[in-house]
């Protein structure tokens, strides 16, 4: 019998349109550039999905596609990469949902999202995933805010441990409305949009945490802090644990917080609950990711994450 962990995902699943460009155009301004478009898997919950399966978890993705080309693509792709996704929907009435993801010759990146079938996550459909008798959930906002707040209601209520990728954040989400959670993962961008804090030294970073810690219920709050490390505080104590350096250049950011936060689950969930050596972890994983292009296809293997500790 596998000892994998069982988590399920419930998340959004978007088509990205990946544009490279050399910078973004001015109001009324063409540009001509060469660097090329591409349609590749994506959404937070594809991202997060492929990263807790090549990391070596059992992921039970419960999402819901168009009737579309797109759509079929995409459950396809879940198949040939191993995901469960025996709680995947159709939504016949609306379109899979699309990200335009804009990469500028600096690295920076920004995304454009249109949730279509992603906002028709319904209660039931919630209920339901919890068939698969998963040993943890993990949830990201890409879906209907309040159809996050009921799926973390059921595993509260089944003493399933809960672990948020909380972005894309809101100012106008509850966040008190949530049960309690296991670990409360934003990145600087989203404690910024949640409290007005920018956490970009220890102590601007600890008063976020305050802030974050007295809305959400949470064991731990661990802030993605991109090539400073993480931050993380539990209540008592706080900590930075820093980025991991790689021999090669940042190539692209594209889902490494994404990795990050799966990273951080898995690891958590087998090695004992151990919060530092978690994060540990998901920063190697994050070092790999930015090291090469893509989203899905940055995402590193188990095997890549422990040749990174080794070296």
């Amino acid at each position: 019998m596998s000892n994998k962990k069982r988590i399920l995902l419930i998340g959004s699943a978007n088509m990205d349109l990946t544009m490279n460009m050399y910078k973004l155009p001015e109001a009324g301004e063409v540009l001509i550039d060469d660097a090329g478009v591409a349609y590749m898997p994506g959404g937070k919950g594809t991202n997060g999905a492929i990263a807790l399966t090549r990391l070596g978890a059992q992921c039970i993705f419960s999402t819901k596609l168009g009737a579309d080309a797109h759509g079929q693509k995409l459950y396809n792709y879940y198949k040939e990469m191993g995901i469960d996704a025996s709680h995947v929907m159709v939504d016949r009435d609306n379109p899979t949902g699309l990200s335009v993801v804009i990469k500028e010759s600096d690295c920076s990146v920004r995304k454009i999202i249109y949730p279509g079938a992603n906002s028709n996550i319904t209660t039931e459909q919630v209920m339901e995933a919890f068939d698969c008798h998963p040993d943890a959930l993990y949830l990201s906002f890409e879906i209907p805010y309040a159809m996050a707040v009921a799926a973390a209601k059921v595993a509260s209520a089944k003493n399933i441990p809960i672990f948020v990728s909380a972005g894309p954040a809101s100012k106008e989400y509850a966040l008190e409305a949530l049960p309690p959670v296991e670990i409360f993962c934003p990145n600087e961008q989203e404690v910024f949009e949640y409290t007005g804090i920018k956490p970009v030294t220890m102590e601007t970073s600890l008063h976020a945490c305050l802030n974050l810690y007295r809305r959400c219920k949470c064991k731990y709050v661990v802030i993605k802090q991109g090539a400073k490390g993480a931050f993380v505080y539990d209540g008592k104590h706080y900590d930075t644990l820093p980025a991991i350096k790689t021999a090669g250049k940042v190539v692209d950011t594209t889902a490494a917080g994404d990795t990050f936060t799966a990273a951080l689950t898995v690891e958590y969930l087998r090695n004992g609950k151990d919060i530092k050596g978690a994060i540990t972890y998901a920063n190697a994983a994050a070092a790999v990711a930015i090291s090469r292009k893509g989203a899905v296809a940055s995402i590193p293997t188990e095997e890549e994450v422990n040749a990174l500790f080794r070296k």
